[in-house]
């Protein structure tokens, strides 16, 4: 069949992505003519996300269709987040020199899975008590660290779990919801933060305002010993190039372990556990194609293969940059609240989400103060927009505080995802216990307490040792 150029499908792409960049530029610009709203803080992308959402509502009252494509803006959503970390990955960085670095990763991880098992525990015990008092499905409210802690994905896959084979009517919509609510928890949530460190002192409002751009010299551009910026390919091309290389190979190995389980070796496992997993990381995969891709660079340099460095952090950080502000006006663009239209999911719901993004905040305010002392209000915007919404969410509210990484708290967020996976491991197989009756839900919220308070022991171990050592001591 040949395809018009006037066909609909061959503007689609470009109308969606129009349309986003767009509503950037309008919060943008309201950002800068508005005093108070540049004073609250929004991030152009989450006020730009918003301004889309409103419109496309609109339009849909208006018209009765959708403004845009949402497949398409779930594709931005989900590759832009993966291209985004590529692309920091893929810049060069000096050898690591401090030797808590391993554990502040490690910590990481256990801090994610500790906000888990907490949205875990507080959206159970909400949709149990609902279950006595309204006859709500008792173990709703373990998509909560799904929608929240894991994004729209996973929310998908185990609420349409347990409407299909456990019977919990529109239990996808519930799950898709509780995602969408998500994003909107890590922006007010993360805006009301930024806020209290202005109150505090340790912010000044000014989103970049500790970067002095005076230093930007061609030599960033340029850099010692690298391709020119133009010559018969465009230095921004290659840095492109390199960063979708990175991202197919991940694909290609992704491809791979689902052909696996395709065959059915890994029974509904492998279906219903594994693949989500597999897919829902692919910014993981795409981290460490990136590093393999920079590692054999640096190899053939050293081998002389190559005479020149093909990397560039700068073009790198803009690639970066320009992906994440996709992938949050694409995400919020994208929001689809249709649950809270079902009568009986309202009270159940709101109260689940509220308590999610209350108890996310004051876990990592606890948390964050205690292990990363050193850079605990930039850990904490980049975790909590992780555990709420995604981790480019998570990218987007640490850049309004550190909008060059130079804390490890970026690094955090992508290597601390082993070790998430590792610890969170036992409360997936939970979420298959729960939904089988009453009982069973108050079995696991008793088992999600026990999990969660050795997480915790094992997170303050220093310190919790560290005092008994001391005690020790005093006693001699």
């Amino acid at each position: 069949m040949t395809t018009n150029l006037w066909d609909s499908g061959v503007w689609n792409f470009i109308i969606v992505l129009t349309v986003l960049l767009i509503g950037m530029m309008a919060a943008n610009v309201l950002r800068r003519v508005i005093p108070p709203l540049r004073r609250s803080m929004i991030p152009s992308s989450v006020l730009g996300g918003f301004l889309v959402l409103i419109a496309g509502f609109i339009y849909k009252k208006i018209t009765g269709n959708p403004m845009l494509d949402v497949r398409t803006l779930e594709a931005l959503t989900y590759h832009g987040l993966g291209l985004g970390f590529v692309a920091m990955s893929l810049k060069t960085t000096e050898r690591e020199k401090d030797p808590h670095r391993q554990r502040d990763i490690f910590n990481s991880g256990l801090t994610t899975v500790a906000g888990y098992l907490l949205q875990g525990i507080a959206g159970l015990a909400i949709t149990i008590g609902f279950s006595y008092a309204l006859g709500s499905f008792p173990a709703a409210g373990l998509l909560l660290p799904m929608g929240y802690g894991q994004g729209p994905g996973q929310a998908y896959n185990w609420g349409h779990t347990y409407e299909a084979t456990y019977g919990f009517a529109n239990g996808t919509s519930f799950g898709l919801t509780v995602a969408a609510v998500g994003f909107i928890a890590a922006s007010v949530g993360g805006i009301i933060f930024l806020n209290v460190l202005r109150r505090r002192g340790r912010f000044s409002g000014e989103t970049g305002s500790d970067y002095n751009e005076t230093h930007l010299t061609a030599q960033h551009i340029t850099g010692n010993g690298e391709i020119p910026l133009s010559e018969s390919m465009d230095k921004l091309t290659v840095q492109i190039a390199l960063a979708f290389i990175a991202y197919i190979a991940a694909y290609a190995f992704m491809a791979g372990v689902n052909a696996v389980i395709e065959t059915g070796v890994l029974g509904n496992f492998g279906y219903n556990t594994v693949r989500p997993l597999i897919w829902g990381f692919n910014f993981l995969f795409g981290t460490i194609f990136a590093i393999v891709l920079k590692a054999i660079l640096r190899g053939l340099k050293k081998a002389n293969v190559i005479k020149r460095e093909y990397t560039n952090n700068f073009m790198q950080s803009r690639i970066a940059g320009f992906m994440f502000d996709m992938m949050v006006v694409a995400s919020i663009a994208a929001i689809d609240l249709r649950a809270f239209t079902i009568r009986e999911f309202i009270v159940p719901l709101s109260v689940v989400c509220v308590a999610g993004a209350v108890v996310t905040y004051f876990l990592l305010r606890f948390t964050c103060k205690r292990l990363f002392p050193d850079y605990e209000d930039e850990q904490w915007l980049a975790m909590y927009g992780m555990l709420t919404g995604t981790a480019s969410t998570g990218v987007i509210l640490l850049r309004e505080r550190d909008p060059n990484f130079e804390t490890p708290a970026a690094n955090n967020l992508v290597y601390q995802q082993l070790w998430a996976i590792v610890f969170g491991f036992p409360m997936l197989l939970l979420l298959a216990v729960a939904p089988k009756g009453i009982t069973k839900s108050w079995i696991t919220l008793g088992l999600l307490v026990v999990l969660f308070i050795v997480i915790e022991i094992i997170s303050f171990r220093s310190l919790i040792f560290r005092r008994r050592k001391k005690s020790d001591k005093a006693d001699k």
